[in-house]
């Protein structure tokens, strides 16, 4: 039986500045990787949070039909947003328990959405604690960072 994995991540320079998503979709049976899939991106004026966001809604929607699937996140704010707190802030309009208005709004709708075209599990790992494949998502994600990070001034003779 094959499983879909999708080990997301996001990144930023400075919160808010330059940011990255990186996902790595692995189709595995039982142990064995069978088809492995690298996808990354990024904007140049982001937060840490709706990189993370992003990661997880690319993921998604990277998958071109209805799909049995456990995003492995090191964010708890995407899962727990998603597993927990979306039902509040739905029941709410879109408001928080104390009637501010929901951070990230636009990406946790359409998260909300590429989750309902899908059959997805979530599992949290500690970020940056040796896990492979979450090791390679975080380098996904500082790659997709790199083209919106202000290019470093060389040094020249006169200066």
């Amino acid at each position: 039986m094959t499983s879909i994995f999708a080990y997301t991540d996001g990144a930023c320079s400075g919160n808010p500045g330059p940011g990255g998503w990186g996902v790595l979709l692995v189709a595995k049976d039982g142990d064995t990787v069978l088809k492995e899939r690298e996808l990354c991106g990024g904007e140049a004026d982001t937060t840490n949070n709706r990189m993370e966001l992003t990661a997880a809604i690319e993921a998604l929607t990277s998958l071109s039909r209805r799909t049995e699937i456990k995003i492995v996140t090191d964010s708890s704010y995407v899962k727990d947003g998603l597993t927990k707190w979306i039902y509040g802030w739905k029941r709410n309009g879109w408001k928080t328990a104390a009637k501010k208005p929901v951070k990230n709004e636009d990406l946790w709708r359409a998260l909300d959405d590429a989750v309902a075209s899908h059959d997805v599990s979530w599992e949290w790992v500690k970020g940056h604690a040796g896990h492979e494949e979450n090791e390679r998502a975080d380098k996904l994600a500082r790659d997709g960072m790199d083209p919106f990070k202000p290019k470093k001034k060389k040094a020249t003779a006169e200066g």
